[in-house]
This record gives C-alpha cells, structure tokens and sequence, in this order.
C-alpha cells in the first residue's frame, strides 16, 4: 500500500469517528482532548488566543504567573492520561520536592518534618502548559486550533453546530467546554431553551502578587494565610534556576503591583523565612498581580434538561480558589472519568449520567475550598453545620499537627493532596488525641524546622550535588 492510499485509509476511518470539539486550550481541555482521542474519538481543540509555541503567559490564563501546586492526586491522574509526563517536565527543568520535608507554617504553627508527604513538581504554569499542549498535539486524532472564539451553539440532529467570528462554522457530535472561569455556556444554554442552573459563589477577596528571582541558595518555604494572620506567601524553586516568589493577602490586605510594596508586604508576614532569602536575588521582571479568585460552582449537574452530548467540566463547571491548588488536579481526575465513557454517550440521560460523575470529582475539593474561604470574615455567607463540623475538626488535628502529632500530619497531607477519604480525619486515634489535648492542653508547637538543602538541580545542596553528603 503506498503512502497516499494509507493516508486516504486512515482519513476514511477518521471521517466515521465520534468528532468532539473541546472549548478551550489549557489544561482542563488538553486533558479532556487526550481522554477523548484514547477513547476512539476525532478531536479538535478550539481557543479564542494564539497559542504560543514557547512557555510564556497569555491572556486566556490570568492566572498563569502565579505559583502552582501540581497536587500529588493530580500528577497521578496526568500520568495516566499522558505516560511519561512526570519524566518529561523534569527533564525541562521541574524540580521535585517532598512536601513532608517542605517547612510550611500552618495556623498553629510549623508543621512537622517527617515521611508523611507526597513528591510535588515545582515548575511554572507557562512551562507545564507549553509541554502538555505538545504532548497533546502530537496524539493522534487530535487537532489544535488557536485564534478560534466561539460565540455561540446550535443544535442539530445529532450534534451541534459551533459559530465563531473567526472561523466557518465547525459541526461536531459531542461539544465538551472546558472554556474556564469565561465560560458563556449559560448564555448559551437560555438561548437553547435550557434553564439556569444553580450556581454558588463563595469569595473571600483573596489577591495573589508574584515575582521571579534568580539567586541562591535557597529553599522552598510556605507560609499560610489563616484568619489570624490575611497574609501569606511562598518561595518555591522553577526552572531555569529561578525562584518563584508569591505572596497572598484577604480583603483589603491584598498585596500591590508595585516591587517596592511587594518588598515590604513580603516582610510583613508572620515569620521572615522568605524575606530573608530574598534579601540578595536578582528579581527578573515586574510583579504580577491576580485578583479573580472566588471559588464558583455551577450546578449543571442538577439539570433535567441537559441536552445530549454537551458536557462541561474543569473552571467553567467549577473554580476554586488557587490558595488550594486544586483547579489543575480536579480537571486531570475528571478527563480520567471522562475517558471511560464519553464514545458511548448517546442520550441526554447518558450524558446527565456522566456529568453527574464529573460533579462528583469536585465534592472533596470544593467543601475544602468553601469550607475554609467561608472562615475569613471577608466572604458573605455562612459555612452550613456540615462544613463548620468539618472545617472545626480539622483545625483541631491540624493543631495536633503543629504539636508533632505523626498521624495527624499524615492524614492532612492525604487530604490536601485528595488522596484519602474525608472519614480518615475522623479517625478513632485522632479523636482519642484531640480529646486528651483539651483536656490536657496542646503541647507546645514545632519550632521552625531546619531549612531544607536547596533542591535544584546542580546546586551544591541538591542530592547528589557538590554540598550533598556523600554516601556512608
């Protein structure tokens, strides 16, 4: 068979696939698309900017100069989606870290430095993004397509018809938006007749400030911000022997744009640990600031009238608040649920029946997310009886915690990294030790743990590196 008549082959196959059209080109739809191209089906990717063919921001991710937690949950989930990713951004110049042995200040104070973590990526969102997107674009059945809005949807006997001002109008069977926080999907849904959805907001007015650094040695440090303390701030190492310097404030503490002010907020935390690294690095470019951080939750999942192969999933289903990290990991769990099903889907019933499924990805996440948020007195609303119970519980273990309590920090690092139950919060030691506590009283706290080696690649106090310890 020659080259053309393969080529005609595999376009007569591909022209009799399920075609899924994915809304959007960060990473909730590049996973979305590699779930949908494992699954048998033609894909293509649609985004309203111009995809850059480096790691660098652009306007559709905001949010894309701030830290990113790569949740251990999440890098699982990725891995599956796309074997071989862990190795390939570590190659670009991830680092690892094991959050166990990462000092963190927690609201009682340091947590502890023991086995009870899980290994993180630190790397920026431009990077991790750029190499997903490669990946992606490489899959078969997957096509790309920057500089494409789509404005609108139109129901057709078996599918859809997506109308954009920058493109012929594109029919697919099945339309999945994972357009993020933008989403017009319920503009879309009340033009087709479909009512609105509940949709829950919580927002604690929480705003995000970050600047690069290139300097050293250092080591990655984070401090929380708690309702006794609206600040909080992180230093964590990225590639290209860089630093990546955040700081985070409540209400109208927010930290400024400005680099001076960025200084000052960032000695204004509760413990100097990261003022103190700064003081020497070369900063490379300005602060970035971002403010859209309300967590947002449409229900779509209660609609009885959802139409048939219309699915919604990462932001534009549900945002969090980025302080959590878990707006990557969620969308990554829910392109693995959607692997599994969306070639069969058929019937509107169908179709509820799996959105019902990736609604179910974002309970744990969302009543953590909510549940704390609705703590600060900047947010308006109340936490329910359910997520005051839980959001109380947990700050007694997390004192625990902060007490050296090994159990206690092993089961809040399965929550943060959405590796456990939430009934392991509440198990019988746990409970048996907070009850002694308060009748005894809380030990005194940690103290801050010893500053880790710093664990770039190359540099003297990395494993392996010229200030390492040699093997005994």
């Amino acid at each position: 068979m020659t080259s053309a008549d393969q080529t005609s082959t595999q376009g007569d196959a591909d022209a009799g696939r399920l075609h899924v059209v994915v809304i959007g080109a960060s990473l909730a739809g590049l996973f979305a698309a590699v779930a949908a191209a494992d699954a048998g089906c033609r894909v293509t990717v649609l985004d309203r900017d111009l995809l850059p063919d480096r790691p660098q921001s652009r306007p559709g991710v905001p949010q894309g100069d701030q830290p990113h937690v790569f949740l251990y949950r999440g890098l699982l989930a990725a891995e599956e989606l796309l074997p071989g990713l862990d190795a390939e951004l570590v190659t670009a110049g991830a680092v690892p870290i094991d959050t166990g042995r990462l000092p963190w200040l927690a609201e009682y104070g340091w947590s502890p430095i023991g086995d009870h973590g899980y290994r993180i990526l630190s790397l920026t969102r431009p990077l991790l993004e750029q190499i997903v997107r490669r990946r992606v674009a490489a899959t078969d059945r997957v096509a790309i397509r920057g500089g494409v809005q789509v404005d609108g949807l139109q129901r057709r006997l078996a599918g859809w018809v997506l109308h954009s001002r920058d493109a012929a109008p594109i029919e697919a069977d099945l339309v999945i938006d994972a357009s993020g926080r933008t989403s017009r999907l319920d503009r879309w849904l009340d033009v087709l007749g479909v009512p609105a959805a509940r949709v829950s907001r919580i927002d604690a007015g929480v705003g995000y400030a970050t600047r690069l650094y290139r300097g050293g040695p250092g080591t990655p440090v984070v401090v929380l911000a708690t309702v006794e303390h609206a600040r909080g701030g992180l230093v964590l190492p990225v590639e290209g022997d860089r630093w990546q310097v955040g700081v985070v404030g409540i209400g109208d503490d927010r930290p400024p744009r400005d680099a001076d002010g960025f200084l000052a907020y960032l000695r204004g935390l509760r413990d100097p640990a990261l003022a103190d690294q700064v003081q020497g690095w070369e900063p490379l470019g300005d602060v970035a600031v971002h403010r859209q951080t309300a967590n947002v939750r449409h229900h779509y999942e209660e609609l009885e009238q959802w139409p048939a192969r219309l699915l919604v999933l990462g932001d534009a289903f549900c945002a969090f608040d980025p302080i959590y990290g878990h707006g990557i990991t969620v969308a990554a769990r829910q392109a693995v649920e959607l692997r599994g099903q969306v070639a069969g889907l058929t019937t509107a019933a169908e179709t509820r029946r799996l959105q019902r499924r990736l609604a179910e990805v974002v309970e744990l996440p969302w009543a953590i997310a909510a549940g704390q948020d609705l703590r600060f007195p900047t947010s308006q609303g109340r936490q329910t009886r359910r997520q005051a119970l839980i959001s109380n519980w947990g700050r007694q273990v997390g004192h625990l915690a902060s007490c050296g309590n090994a159990r206690a920090a092993a089961v809040l690092s399965r929550m943060y990294h959405l590796m456990g139950a939430p009934l392991e919060i509440f198990h019988p030691a746990l409970i048996g030790a907070v009850a002694l506590a308060r009748v005894r009283g809380f030990p005194a706290g940690n103290p801050r743990p010893a500053m880790l080696p710093d664990p770039r690649p190359g540099s003297r106090d990395a494993p392996g590196g010229a200030g390492a310890a040699a093997p005994g």
